[in-house]
């Protein structure tokens, strides 16, 4: 399985993110979306697996879970929002992680792109960083990777740009709302 992450769009879709994730078997957006109307783009193009994140409204909230737990290619998953970073993983969810370490642990939120290894607990951290065009991130990110027969592999970081330098007349993405 193909998998294309993203996180952080805040209600704005780089267009650029579509042929990123062609060839991709499921998006995930691990929160922070922004807009309806950004999932609804995304769930046309692939098949969307999402958590909601603190931006969100309650439309957002309604349609996706706080936390996702999942397993998919032989791999155990986690996602939310907040998770912090390894070691220092967020209060609401360490307990979690060390009482059912998943083997990939998915946060957002940080709007830093991160992906490491944590020998602790013996799972892959990944943080995709952020698609989206607030907030104080200088380059936006998303990343592409594989589940295949209970490894992850593959995995590509995707550099969409500089934030700082969208040409608004011509970088229009997905409005919100």
């Amino acid at each position: 399985m193909r998998i294309g992450l993203l996180s952080d769009t805040h209600g704005w879709l780089d267009p650029r993110i579509r042929d990123h994730f062609a060839e991709c078997d499921e998006i995930w957006h691990a929160g922070d979306i922004g807009s309806k109307v950004l999932t609804e783009e995304l769930a046309e193009w692939k098949p969307l697996r999402a958590v909601h994140g603190n931006i969100d409204g309650m439309d957002l909230r309604k349609e996706f879970p706080e936390d996702q737990r999942f397993m998919l290619g032989g791999v155990r998953v986690r996602m939310t929002h907040i998770g912090g970073r390894p070691p220092r993983y967020d209060r609401n969810v360490i307990e979690g992680l060390r009482a059912d370490p998943p083997d990939l642990f998915i946060c957002g939120h940080s709007h830093i792109c991160s992906v490491q290894f944590d020998p602790k607990l013996d799972l892959l951290y990944m943080n995709p960083g952020a698609a989206g065009r607030h907030g104080w991130h200088k380059v936006r990110t998303v990343l592409r990777f594989t589940l295949e027969l209970g490894k992850i592999k593959d995995l590509e970081v995707i550099e969409l740009g500089p934030r700082s330098t969208l040409d608004p007349t011509r970088d229009r993405g997905i409005p919100s709302g």
